[in-house]
C-alpha cells in the first residue's frame, strides 16, 4: 500500500480498483467466447440491490449477501441467455443493453409495482432516491481473496476442455459445432458465469459506496466495464485486471491536472486503442509498436538521404 499512497492512491481507491478488476473479468468471459454482451451492468445492479436488501433488511452477514446476489444473478441469466444468445455481434450488444435498461427501470419502479399488487407500503429499492446508509463492510483483504480465487478459476478454466471449447467458439462457431461442441450449452454457461461475477462485484461495491441508485447501473457503467477489458486486453485473463487497475487509478494519478484531467485520461485511452489495439497486456502489440517506432527514424533518415 505504500507504493499506492506515494502516487496518491488511497485504500478506498485501491478497493475500487479490485472491484473493477472483477467486473473486467466478468465481461472477459463473454468476450473470450466471442459474445459481445453488455448485460453486466444489469447483473451488477441485481447483485448490488440483492446484497444490500439482505444486509440491511434481514441483518445477514456480507458472505451470505454475496452468495445470495450471485445466485440470483445466475438464475436470472438462465432465461435471458437462451433467446438473447442466438443473436450475434452488434445485435447481441443492443439486446443486452436493453436488458440492462429493463433491470434499471424495474428497480426504479419496483416499490410502486409491489404496492399496487400487495396493497401495502413497500420500501425495498426506494425508487430514484436509491438506498442510503449501507454499512461499509467490504474490506480490502476480502476483495483480494475473491480476486485471487477468480484468477485461479480463470487459469483452471483455460486449461480445461471447456475453456478450449470457449476459444473454439470464438474463432469459428460453425466449425466448433461441426467438431461436436455443444455451442448453446457453452455460450449459456459462460453467460451465467459472467452474470454471477458481475453480481458479486455489485454486492461488494455496494458495501463500499454506502449508497446505490438505479442511475449507477446505466449505459455508462456498461461501457466502463467493457473499457476495463478492452484497455487491458482480452487475449489473457490478466488483461482485464490491469485494465481495471489502470482506469480506476488514472483519475487519482492525474489529480494535479485538475480541469485537464478528463482530456488527459481520454487521450491516454485513445492512444492505447490506436497503437495497442490488443490492449496493454499484449506482447505482440508491444512488439509491433516497437518495430514501428524503430522504423520511423530509419525511414526519415532514408528520405533525407534521397
Amino acid at each position: 500500500m505504500d507504493f499506492f499512497r506515494s502516487i496518491g492512491i488511497t485504500e478506498i481507491v485501491f478497493q475500487f480498483m479490485l472491484v473493477n478488476s472483477i467486473l473486467g473479468l466478468s465481461i472477459y468471459l463473454t468476450l473470450y467466447t466471442g459474445m459481445f454482451s453488455l448485460a453486466n451492468a444489469g447483473f451488477m445492479a441485481i447483485g448490488a440491490y440483492t446484497g444490500v436488501i439482505l444486509t440491511q433488511n434481514f441483518d445477514l452477514p456480507l458472505g451470505v449477501a454475496l452468495i445470495g446476489g450471485m445466485i440470483l444473478g445466475g438464475i436470472i441469466a438462465i432465461p435471458i441467455g437462451f433467446p438473447v444468445l442466438r443473436l450475434k455481434d452488434i445485435y447481441l450488444a443492443i439486446a443486452t443493453i436493453g436488458f440492462g435498461e429493463v433491470v434499471r427501470i424495474l428497480i426504479l419502479n419496483f416499490d410502486t409495482l409491489a404496492e399496487s399488487i400487495t396493497g401495502q407500503e413497500v420500501k425495498l429499492t426506494r425508487g430514484a432516491l436509491g438506498i442510503t446508509g449501507i454499512p461499509k463492510i467490504t474490506e480490502t483483504w476480502q476483495l483480494i481473496v475473491f480476486l485471487v480465487v477468480v484468477a485461479y478459476f480463470m487459469i483452471r478454466l483455460h486449461r480445461s476442455r471447456f475453456g478450449r471449447a470457449m476459444a473454439a467458439i470464438r474463432q469459428d462457431e460453425q466449425a466448433a459445432a461441426n467438431m461436436g461442441i455443444n455451442v448453446v450449452y457453452v455460450k449459456n454457461t459462460v453467460f451465467i458465469m459472467s452474470a454471477v461475477l458481475a453480481a458479486a462485484a455489485g454486492v461488494l461495491k455496494a458495501h463500499l459506496t454506502r449508497t446505490i441508485s438505479p442511475g449507477d447501473f446505466g449505459f455508462d457503467q456498461a461501457v466502463s466495464i467493457l473499457a476495463f477489458a478492452v484497455l487491458g486486453g482480452t487475449s489473457t485473463w490478466i488483461g482485464p485486471i490491469i485494465g481495471g487497475f489502470v482506469l480506476t487509478a488514472l483519475p487519482e494519478i492525474l489529480r494535479d491536472f485538475k480541469q485537464y484531467r478528463g482530456i488527459v485520461n481520454g487521450s491516454i485511452l485513445l492512444l492505447v486503442i490506436v497503437y495497442l489495439p490488443g490492449g496493454l497486456v499484449n506482447p505482440a502489440g508491444w512488439s509491433r509498436l516497437w518495430k514501428r517506432l524503430r522504423q520511423s527514424p530509419e525511414a526519415g533518415e532514408n528520405h533525407a538521404r534521397t
